[in-house]
């Protein structure tokens, strides 16, 4: 199952959650948060693009795990998402819904790549980035950053 579209990341997030349990999004970041790209909280992965814009997202529900392509993407982190109600929700951040997919009810893993960072103008604003978020049923882990960007939301 695949879907692509174009979210809003108002401040930086889009949301991946059980539609059943509507978890709060977490919003105790860290420094370290930023730089992952990534924040896990029961319930709910928070993906965090780099532009605070609306981005093009290709999302995909898939029975094991994807064989890894670090060089394609600049920035490639993974988390682990319980759904217990089968109804994964793809949210923005301060709009609403943008999308509900039926999963057989689990948790999985849930990897995210992040590609053309580096085209990214100064302001934040235009650029060719994408993102492609992948999710497989696995057991529970901790976040993995299997490929870590630097760039100018990075700097302290």
């Amino acid at each position: 199952m695949s879907r692509h579209c174009r979210i809003f990341a108002d401040y930086h997030q889009i949301y991946l959650w059980d539609h059943g349990v509507r978890p709060d999004a977490p919003t105790d970041y860290t420094d370290a948060d930023t730089v992952r790209r990534i924040k896990a909280a029961p319930f709910v992965v928070v993906i965090q693009p780099e532009r605070n814009t609306e981005v093009p997202v290709a999302i995909e529900v898939v029975r094991t795990a994807p064989p890894l392509d670090l060089d394609r993407w600049d920035h490639v982190a993974e988390a682990s998402l319980a759904l217990p109600s089968g109804r994964l929700e793809i949210h923005e951040c301060t709009g609403g819904s943008v999308d509900i997919l039926s999963v057989p009810p689990g948790t999985y893993r849930v990897r995210t790549a992040h590609g053309g960072l580096a085209t990214i103008d100064p302001d934040g604003l235009d650029g060719r980035d994408h993102y492609r978020i992948v999710l497989w049923p696995a057991p529970v882990a901790e976040i993995a950053i299997l490929k870590q960007y630097t760039g100018p939301r990075d700097a302290p």
